[in-house]
Formats: C-alpha cells, structure tokens, sequence
C-alpha cells in the first residue's frame, strides 16, 4: 500500500479564498481514497498543525502531494511559514540530519544530509500568469519553466532532504481565465498516468 501525505498550501489571505487549492486538495484526495491501493494522510495549512506530527507524517509517507499557490513568484508566507517551523522540527527527527558536509572537508557534498530517501515529491501550482509568460520568447519569464525558474529553490529544497520529483502540473491564468472543469480532466489525466499506470 502507498502512503501519501498531501498538503494544501492554499492561503486564505487578501483577496485569495484558497478555493482552487482546496478544489485540487480534494480532488487529489478523492482519487487516492477511491483506490484500496493507497492511504493518505492530509494538512491543511490553514488549520492549527503540531509540528512534531507533521514531521511524523513526511516521515510515514512514500509520496508528499505539495498544493500552493504562486503569490509574487514564491510561495505564500503561511505554507512558507509551515516548512520552515516543520522542516526545523525534523531536525535529526525524520526529515535531515546535516547540510552533509563534514568537518574535514567542508568544501564538498552540501546537500546530502537529508533523511526522506526513498520518497518522492510532487507539485501542482496555480499562477494568474498565462503559461505564455513561460514559453514564448520576450515574454516575462524569459522561456524558463515554471520548476526551473521560479520554483527552482522549492526543487532543491525538497533534493535537500533526499527526496526525488515526480512530474510537477501547473495551473495558469487562474484568476482571470480560470477553467476549472478542464484543469480537473487533465488533473485527473496527471494523477492516472503517475499512480495507476
């Protein structure tokens, strides 16, 4: 049985309800539930959380579902509030042991001190900008993808901690061109082709 732990980072703040993030939380949710083959576990970041228990559950799971929005091309002060306290409290409890650079060679092997290998990570991110902002030359992000441009740090950050990606989705011109039946079929498109194929 896989064990799958999602989060929905989806802030309610300003003008944002979180709703597209809960949607997906829920249809991510959803899928696995109908399946006997998987056991999830979930968090909202929204709602009070133990930082000792979140750790309890990146170290139980096989796959970390990341949901989050995009504000201001990083991720909302709420869900980055929630790794920070979280990734801080697995501090030799699950999640990293070291930067993993030894004292007789500092220069070498930053980055491999983490304690999730073995497990994987996938992202799923929502942005107001259309996804030509990413593709099209002279466009604003310069052709660079969304996981190697502004979602590069996130990437290491999970590599930090031993884990390995699992194809991210990303969901684009949600504010003002939202089409949320269609993101849901090729959401669902995503999820068969990684988990059930």
């Amino acid at each position: 049985m896989t064990k799958i732990f999602i989060i929905n980072g989806g802030q309610k703040f300003g003008h944002s309800g979180g709703r597209f993030n809960e949607t997906i939380s829920n249809e991510t949710l959803n899928f696995f539930k109908s399946n006997s083959n998987f056991e999830v576990k979930t968090t909202n970041i929204n709602d009070d959380y133990f930082p000792a228990a979140e750790v309890e559950k990146f170290v139980w799971a096989d796959v970390i579902i990341y949901h989050t929005p995009i504000w201001w091309f990083q991720l909302p002060h709420g869900f980055k509030k929630y790794i920070d306290v979280v990734f801080t409290e697995g501090h030799a409890k699950g999640i990293y042991k070291s930067d993993g650079r030894s004292a007789e060679n500092p220069t070498i092997n930053y980055g491999t001190g983490g304690m999730l290998n073995g497990k994987k990570y996938m992202l799923t991110t929502s942005w107001n900008a259309p996804k030509e902002a990413f593709t099209l030359p002279g466009e604003f992000f310069n052709q660079h993808s969304v996981d190697e441009g502004p979602l590069f740090g996130f990437h290491r950050m999970n590599a930090f901690t031993g884990m390995k990606p699992l194809q991210s989705i990303h969901f684009h011109d949600i504010e003002k061109n939202a089409d949320v039946v269609n993101d849901l079929k090729v959401y669902q498109n995503h999820l068969t082709q990684l988990f059930l194929n």
